[in-house]
C-alpha cells in the first residue's frame, strides 16, 4: 500500500482508491500518479473487481496539479524542459484514458473540492455521487494554460452539454454540488455523513447485474458517444445483447429477478 494512495476491499467485487494526502487536498503530485497507475495497471488483470470507489481523504477530493512541486518523472532527468512537460502531461492524462478503458465501474465519491485535474478524473468515472460541500473548477486557464486538459474537453461537454461546458472551460469559475447535480455532471448529492450509505447503495445495484453485462454497458454507453451514426450503436448493442445471452449468468438474473432473489453469479 502506498502512503499517498490508500487501498481497502470493504467487499467482494470492490476496491477502494482513496487519494491520500489531505493537507494538500489530494493534489497530483509524480508519487501520487504512480501509485494510481500502479493499482490502474493492476486492475487491468483483475477478474475479480467489478467496482472500484474513486475518492480522497480528508476534506478535499483532489485539487488536481500540485503547485508547490509536481515532482520530476524517473527517467526524464537528461530530457530538455520541452520533453520533461510532455511526458508529465502524457502521465496525468493517461490515467483518465485508463480509468475509460478498463471492465470496471468506476463510481466517484466526490468528498470535497474538485479542480482541475481532479475534475478530469471525476468526469472520467462512470457514475459521479458527491456530499453537499463538493465543489468543483476546470482550473486550468487559471493559472495560464489552456482549459482543454487531462480529457476535460471531451468528457465535460457530453456530461454537461456544449453550452455549459464551454462557459465552465472560458471563465473557469468554481460551482457547487447542487449545480453540478442540476446541469447533469452527478447523478446524486447527499449530506457529508451519508455519502458512503449512498455509494453503498449504488454498489449494490451495480453487483446486482452480471459481470459481462456490467463490463459490456459499461463500454458500449462510452463507445455510444462517440459513434456518428444512430444505426451504428443499434448494431453494436445487437451483439452486446447477443454475447450476454450466451453467458450462463444471464438466465440466472433473469430467475433471481423473477423470484426477487439475490442472484449468484459465476461470470460464465
Amino acid at each position: 500500500m502506498s502512503s499517498v494512495l490508500e487501498i481497502d476491499r470493504p467487499r467482494d467485487g470492490v476496491l477502494v482508491l482513496r487519494m491520500n494526502r489531505p493537507a494538500e487536498l489530494n493534489a497530483l503530485n509524480t508519487e501520487m500518479v504512480a501509485a494510481l497507475h500502479r493499482e490502474l495497471d493492476l486492475l487491468s488483470t483483475d477478474r475479480r473487481t467489478r467496482v472500484v470507489v474513486l475518492t480522497g481523504a480528508g476534506r478535499g477530493f483532489c485539487a488536481g496539479l500540485d503547485l508547490g512541486g509536481y515532482g520530476e518523472i524517473p527517467g526524464t532527468e537528461e530530457l530538455g524542459p520541452v520533453q520533461k512537460t510532455l511526458a508529465t502531461q502524457t502521465d496525468i492524462a493517461t490515467l483518465v484514458q485508463k480509468i475509460r478503458r478498463l471492465p470496471q465501474v468506476f463510481v466517484a465519491g466526490v468528498n470535497g473540492a474538485a479542480a482541475g485535474g481532479g475534475l478530469a478524473l471525476v468526469c472520467a468515472c462512470d457514475v459521479r455521487i458527491a456530499a453537499t460541500p463538493a465543489v468543483f473548477a476546470v482550473s486550468f486557464i487559471k493559472v495560464g494554460f489552456s482549459g482543454c486538459d487531462i480529457g476535460t474537453s471531451w468528457l465535460l461537454p457530453r456530461l454537461v452539454g456544449a453550452g455549459r461546458a464551454h462557459e465552465l472551460m472560458l471563465t473557469a469559475r468554481r460551482f457547487g454540488s447542487e449545480e453540478a447535480l442540476r446541469i447533469g455532471l452527478l447523478a446524486d448529492v447527499v449530506d457529508v455523513e451519508h455519502l458512503t450509505t449512498r455509494i453503498d447503495r449504488c454498489i449494490d445495484d451495480l453487483l446486482a447485474s452480471p459481470p459481462m453485462s456490467l463490463a459490456l454497458t459499461k463500454r458500449g454507453m462510452w463507445l455510444a458517444l462517440e459513434m456518428p451514426a444512430f444505426d451504428t450503436a443499434v448494431e453494436m448493442e445487437n451483439r452486446q445483447q447477443v454475447l450476454t445471452s450466451a453467458t450462463i449468468d444471464q438466465p440466472e438474473a433473469m430467475a433471481a429477478y423473477v423470484q426477487r432473489r439475490s442472484p449468484v453469479y459465476h461470470n460464465r
